[in-house]
């Protein structure tokens, strides 16, 4: 069946993106929590803790099954009660605020009446904005979207700028990527070349990251950086409580809890009528918090 086929490719990238960020990090390893889902199915869990570069991750598999409520098949638009669904779920937080938050997502849906569809994607969260590394970021975004369909970046990373957006903030989550959901077969694509697409995001995800945390590992920092990092943690948590899609569906299909809401940092700040210095570097990162900046061909 094509959706073994999907968990099982699931399965893996999960043990290869395991392998190469505890590689990259050189001083922890990830724990496995194996867990159930009621309905159906289950997943396992991994998160590496205290190690040299990341302070908490989590890389988090699934295939679970079940069925929604009317309530809920409504609000999730879904077609059909019954579903099957497995997917990689990653987030990354780093102890040094000059190494970026990071987030990546793939997965497979499929209804009960056979409507299936691919969704994912990757965005990049800097403490700091280093402009460079956001225009290197997208440029890899692009290519892998132009190796599978021109209309894949614009269509992609536009998605992205408008879903991680803190609407009452009035400011992106971070520098953006590329979103995707619901792409299912069509007279032009087939799901065997949207699979394609979505094994190349994944796989792209490794060298990416891991090539930031060796770049921005020594970089030098102080008390007001960190007290800047646990604010933009704050604002990491927002999103992924009122917005993010993944974790309400967790939530509304009564999904393990921990493995939900591994995504939240252990440590986070919310400081009252918050204001950067005028100039300050931490003014610079938030004008660069805006839709519809085009990084690939930004002037630094």
């Amino acid at each position: 069946m094509f959706r073994d086929k999907v968990e099982a490719f699931m399965r893996q990238f999960q043990e290869d993106l395991c392998h190469a960020l505890e590689t990259s990090d050189g001083g922890a390893l990830f724990s496995a929590d194996v867990w159930e889902h009621e309905g159906g199915g289950g997943g396992t869990s991994r998160v590496i803790e205290g190690g040299d570069v990341l302070e908490k991750g989590g890389v988090n598999f699934s295939a679970v099954s079940g069925e929604l409520s009317p309530q809920f098949l409504k609000a999730l638009q879904m077609p059909d009660p019954n579903y099957f669904a497995t997917g990689v779920s990653v987030v990354m937080h780093p102890h040094s605020p000059m190494v970026p938050i990071t987030h990546m997502n793939v997965r497979y849906f499929e209804a009960g009446n056979g409507q299936a569809w691919f969704g994912g994607g990757i965005d990049l969260t800097p403490i700091f904005v280093d402009v460079k590394q956001a225009m290197e970021f997208h440029a890899q975004m692009k290519a892998v979207c132009d190796k599978h369909h021109p209309s894949y970046y614009p269509e992609f990373k536009k998605w992205a700028d408008d879903y991680f957006y803190n609407e009452h903030r009035d400011e992106t989550r971070g520098v953006g990527g590329i979103f995707f959901d619901r792409l299912m077969e069509t007279e032009e694509i087939s799901m065997e070349e949207r699979f394609a697409f979505v094994r190349d995001v994944a796989y792209a995800f490794i060298p990416f990251y891991t090539s930031i945390m060796n770049e921005n590992r020594e970089l030098p920092y102080g008390e007001r950086e960190k007290q800047w990092q646990l604010i933009r943690r704050g604002r990491y948590v927002e999103f992924n409580l009122v917005y993010d899609r993944g974790t309400k569906f967790g939530l509304l299909t009564k999904g393990r809890i921990e493995s939900i809401l591994m995504s939240l940092p252990t440590h986070a700040s919310w400081v009252y009528n918050f204001t950067p210095e005028p100039g300050s570097a931490e003014e610079q990162t938030l004008g660069y918090l805006k839709k519809e900046i085009d990084w690939i061909n930004i002037a630094e």
